[in-house]
């Protein structure tokens, strides 16, 4: 074999040997852990998996759920005095108190209890409640919708009982509104007509603390 020969072929073993090297590396890179998709089974982390659906409502106020309403049984009452009167009547403790327009209401969460006192020449009846109060309640009060009317007696007296169903006040957060109910008394003495109304939700359940309150109105 010529020298020429020799280092022609010893050339040729060379450049097959380079060619594979090369190609033996590209291969391990390609498939290395670090950068395949096998890499957090390879360091021992948990693979990634995501989470349930949320089932979420997007604005969590959306819908208003029958709010609670009850009035405790441990509620302490005391005797208030309807301004300018002579007309006493008990309230659970705590209760904000405002007077505007002759009419005192005393608020805490969803209840309401309002007193006005005003002159009226003769007692009032169902009927006359009927033909004059009512269609004054339908223009001033919203979504009024009559429930009701019959006379009552009370411990200190008897009264025009008048049930309604009525929209409350927009929330200020949600801007959305309840349904409440509202129980209307008409007492009179002495030419003098007290107007006691006590408004809640309608699906809360205050009978007796109601019955509470109406049995404590009188005159002293």
């Amino acid at each position: 074999m010529s020298s020429n020969l020799a280092v022609g072929l010893v050339t040729s073993a060379v450049a097959v040997g380079l060619v594979s090297a090369c190609g033996s590396s590209s291969s391990t890179t390609a498939t290395s852990p670090a950068s395949g998709p096998t890499s957090s089974m390879s360091s021992g982390a948990p693979p990634h998996s995501p989470g349930p659906r949320s089932t979420a409502p997007s604005t969590p106020h959306a819908t208003e759920f029958s709010p609670p309403g009850d009035i405790p049984d441990s509620a302490v009452y005391v005797d208030h005095v309807a301004p300018g009167s002579h007309v006493h009547l008990t309230v659970p403790e705590g209760w904000a108190q405002v007077t505007k327009g002759g009419v005192t209401t005393y608020t805490d969460k969803y209840n309401s209890i309002s007193i006005q006192v005003l002159p009226l020449a003769h007692p009032p009846t169902p009927s006359s409640v009927r033909a004059h109060e009512v269609p004054q309640l339908s223009r001033t009060v919203t979504s009024f919708h009559l429930q009701g009317i019959t006379r009552v007696t009370r411990q200190h007296g008897s009264a025009v009982h008048v049930v309604y169903g009525l929209d409350s006040a927009p929330n200020p957060v949600t801007n959305k509104v309840v349904r409440d109910v509202a129980e209307r008394f008409d007492f009179w003495h002495a030419g003098q007509e007290a107007v006691l109304t006590l408004t809640g939700p309608s699906n809360a359940d205050n009978v007796d603390p109601w019955q509470t309150v109406s049995d404590s109105l009188q005159w002293k």
